[in-house]
């Protein structure tokens, strides 16, 4: 709602943010016509989690995280092996290593095209819901049973290499519990390459959506690896300059609480841009590695006509598009040339130690940190998912489009501040609205 607090004040207030892991609100107060303060609180589950994995042994905690996130599991499993792998001195063979890679194809599959069909393109398109869309015409009925169609080659493939589409059972400390058969591929090819096409019609039609400019100075933040698109792996890197190894993430960035959300949010130390806000995910991501692509999906990035490097969160759809597309070219070029590992796992003895890693998660880096004792139990456990990194930008975007929003109808000022939100997907579900904004005291 918008309540008149003075005769040069106002104040816009979001009662609930809805579906969101967790709860929270919004509030953006204006004075003189100016940004007073802004106002994003998330409560996340996430955080409990570092809490009960302390005490419990090393070898449950993919299991475990694996459940912080229902859209992203295979995010939390990779970080989480990649940790203890460190602690644990264990190096993957080739064959297990690719298959690692192929199930994060398949979540960002998955993840990026429930996000671009059933939650952000009916923003751009003046729907209140992917359904309402699909009744709108034959036309957008289609568009939507093409995004259902690609998501279920995105969940064949965590199906076949995680063990099930949902919290996925397979990842295991030193590889997997089993490996696929070479007669369980075959089906999963046959839909990617269908996937591949679909991906590439993605990619053109997210590119003819009406963005509005709202280009920014961000500071991108996110992976960068020597030989391919990031993933599992890579040093970190920005576009001010940023170039270190996974380790030394806490030297040059913290967690802090602000005092009007108990969900943590994460900053720069010593930031270039004076408030410590970055940017990670999909756009910061290709900002970053566009050269690191195949020729397929750099080809299909040109044809949009979006210059890229690119600073309007808008265009996050597209860049999403192309992700999409290249996890699918990317899942068929392991698949090709897959051959079962002899054995699925590595032996490995447990030890104490103490282990970071960052993978790359559909909405940006994951970082985790666990420390383990003699036996391989765990002494403590940090876990900084990409909302929690995005949050402080967020709420510098929603300070930037407030004064655009006191003057418009409420349904109106509704949607534009949601659309700025979803242009981050910040770990929603299914959620179709995300802001309910209603105005009064005008």
């Amino acid at each position: 709602m918008t309540e008149a607090t003075g005769p040069t004040t106002r104040t816009i207030t979001v009662q609930a943010l809805a579906r969101v892991e967790g709860e929270g609100a919004l509030t953006i107060r204006l004075r003189e016509g100016q940004v007073d303060g802004v106002e994003l609180r998330i409560y996340e589950p996430p955080r409990f989690y570092e809490a009960f994995l302390r005490g419990r042994s090393a070898l449950e905690v993919p299991d475990i995280t694996a459940r912080i996130c229902g859209i992203c599991p295979v995010a939390y499993q990779m970080s989480s092996v990649h940790a203890l792998e460190k602690i644990f001195g264990v190096t993957l063979p080739p064959e297990l290593r690719a298959l690692r890679r192929l199930l994060y194809c398949g979540e960002w599959i998955e993840s990026h095209t429930l996000h671009i069909y059933m939650l952000h393109a009916p923003d751009f398109l003046g729907f209140e819901s992917a359904l309402a869309m699909a009744q709108a015409s034959p036309t957008y009925a289609e568009v939507v049973r093409r995004g259902l169609h690609i998501k279920k080659a995105g969940n064949r493939i965590v199906s076949l290499v995680g063990g099930r589409e949902v919290h996925p059972i397979n990842v295991r400390v030193g590889g997997f519990y089993r490996v696929p058969r070479r007669d369980e591929i075959s089906p999963v090819v046959e839909d990617l390459k269908w996937a591949r096409d679909a991906a590439l019609e993605t990619v053109r039609w997210s590119a003819t959506l009406p963005f509005p400019d709202f280009a920014g100075d961000y500071e991108f933040v996110a992976l960068r690896h020597p030989d391919e698109y990031p993933m599992n792996e890579g040093r970190l890197v920005s576009t001010r300059g940023l170039d270190i190894a996974q380790e030394e993430y806490p030297e040059y960035f913290e967690e802090y609480q602000v005092p009007h959300s108990n969900a943590l949010q994460a900053r720069r130390r010593a930031p270039s841009n004076g408030t410590g806000a970055y940017f990670v995910g999909p756009l910061a991501r290709w900002n970053l590695n566009a050269d690191r692509a195949n020729p397929i999906v750099r080809d299909a990035a040109a044809a949009t006509g979006i210059p890229f490097p690119n600073r309007n969160p808008f265009t996050g759809i597209v860049v999403r598009s192309l992700e999409l597309l290249l996890a699918v070219e990317e899942a068929l070029r392991i698949l090709g040339a897959y051959e079962p590992p002899a054995k699925p796992a590595v032996d490995f003895q447990p030890c104490a130690g103490m282990g970071q890693a960052i993978t790359e998660a559909p909405r940006g880096i994951l970082y985790h940190r666990y420390e383990t004792d003699p036996a391989g139990m765990l002494r403590n456990a940090v876990i900084i998912p990409p909302t929690s990194q995005n949050q402080l930008q967020m709420e510098h975007d929603l300070a930037r489009i407030a004064p655009q929003l006191v003057t418009l109808p409420d349904e109106e000022a509704a949607l534009r501040a949601e659309h700025v939100i979803r242009n981050y997907d910040p770990c929603i579900s299914c959620a179709t609205h995300f802001l309910k904004l209603k105005v009064t005291g005008r």
